[in-house]
């Protein structure tokens, strides 16, 4: 549109007078609101979106198979690049970074008032943003590590969070290491593990995976009370139960993937282990759940095996394929939140839902425990996983001293 210039006005006062219209319309544009959403923005008006930079993250692969990173690893730039290495030339595809380890310490630096105290200074990497950026490069999905209710740093700062001692209950109780407990029920510190969540997918994470979700087991159990949860009265079940609910609700509408750890005994058992972890309990809330079924860890003569070290593939196909078939069924003798009783029958019988199977991601061993673990050993745990009908591992080395030759080359 062509713009007639007054008759009696300046030619420099009318350029003047352009700029401010010019100006003026450019303010009322900008100033219409905008909704800003996990790194973008999106205008609800007629005007073009602000573009802001988004974290990258992966799609979460068919078939997952992850190696484990421990946080001083990840800090120790000759020592993760060796894993790296390890991905690049093997099928594995997927790494499993301590973001939050045994010690309650934070592996990366944050400003986040609620997290920045509990950065370690011993361990971890001071550029864990630039080397989830390198391993993305690399096309290798990345899942951030958490232990949640085994924390001592921060029943050191919260002591009134922890779980106490019966005979003296303003006394912290510790397991046999001397490391102290979160009690499940204690509702504050749940907030605090959600911001680490969130913190840890903002920076780039594709997976937030919850290790530690149980109950203590390992001390003096005849010394041992909950102030948060069995003492007003809530089940070690229901309690976690809610949390899991807790962590749902507040964390997938950010778009992360969730997973959660479980005893590697919870897929042939239905009772709760005495630590509260529960197969049907924990399925609903979660993306994918990963038993720990290390060989290693089943007691002498389980399932009739004298030494279940010598029957790897076996113990693997049994458990797994009992909990396979635990998510397939419609019913259930576990009780839980979202199931449904069906007559009166003694033991209760419960309509659940049907899950799908994949949902199951098993923890394997590769490290010598109980007996010697080789590329056989690891490969036919491997073998055993892929019989029952699923895709996905994850695989656990404390040491992070991988059996190269049992990765297929890529």
């Amino acid at each position: 549109m062509r713009i007639k210039k007054p008759n009696k006005l300046p030619l420099a006062l009318t350029v003047v007078s352009i700029v401010i219209l010019a100006g003026l319309f450019a303010l009322s544009v900008w100033a219409e609101p905008f909704e800003y959403q996990a790194g973008n923005a999106t205008s609800t008006g007629n005007t073009q979106a602000l573009v802001v930079p988004q974290v990258k993250h992966l799609a979460t692969p068919t078939a997952v198979k992850a190696i484990y990173m421990s946080q001083c690893v990840s800090g120790t730039p000759s020592m993760r690049d060796n894993l790296v290495n390890l991905i690049d030339a093997t099928e594995l595809n997927a790494v499993i970074i301590d973001v939050k380890d045994y010690t309650g310490k934070i592996a990366f630096q944050t400003d986040n008032p609620i997290l920045k105290d509990s950065v370690s200074d011993a361990c971890g990497a001071r550029d864990m943003k630039e080397f989830v950026e390198k391993l993305h490069d690399k096309n290798i999905y990345v899942i951030a590590r958490v232990t949640v209710f085994q924390d001592p740093f921060y029943t050191k700062l919260h002591p009134e969070t922890a779980v106490k001692k019966l005979s003296n209950k303003e006394t912290v109780w510790r397991d046999r290491k001397g490391l102290a407990f979160v009690d499940v029920g204690a509702k504050p510190y749940w907030d605090y593990i959600i911001a680490l969540a969130k913190e840890s997918y903002n920076l780039g994470f594709d997976e937030i995976n919850f290790d530690y979700v149980r109950f203590p087991s390992d001390g003096n159990m005849e010394d041992i009370y909950f102030s948060w949860s069995v003492a007003k009265g809530q089940s070690k079940p229901e309690a976690l139960e809610n949390f899991f609910k807790y962590l749902h609700d507040n964390l997938k509408s950010t778009g992360m993937m969730m997973s959660a750890d479980l005893f590697g005994m919870t897929t042939t058992n239905t009772d709760d282990l005495n630590i509260g972890q529960v197969l049907e309990r924990t399925v609903p809330y979660f993306d994918y759940v990963a038993p720990m079924v290390y060989p290693s860890h089943y007691p002498p003569n389980f399932n009739g095996w004298k030494n279940p070290n010598n029957n790897v593939y076996d113990l693997i196909k049994y458990v797994m394929q009992t909990g396979v078939n635990r998510l397939a069924a419609s019913t259930t003798t576990v009780q839980a939140f979202n199931h449904q009783q069906i007559g009166t029958s003694t033991p209760a019988v419960y309509k659940k839902p049907v899950y799908n199977i994949q949902k199951l991601r098993p923890w394997l061993q590769d490290f010598d425990y109980g007996g010697n673990y080789g590329a056989t050993e690891v490969r036919a745990q491997i073998q055993a996983t892929y019989d029952v009908g699923l895709n996905s591992w994850m695989i656990w080395d404390p040491s992070n001293k991988y059996t190269r030759d049992a990765y297929k080359t890529e």
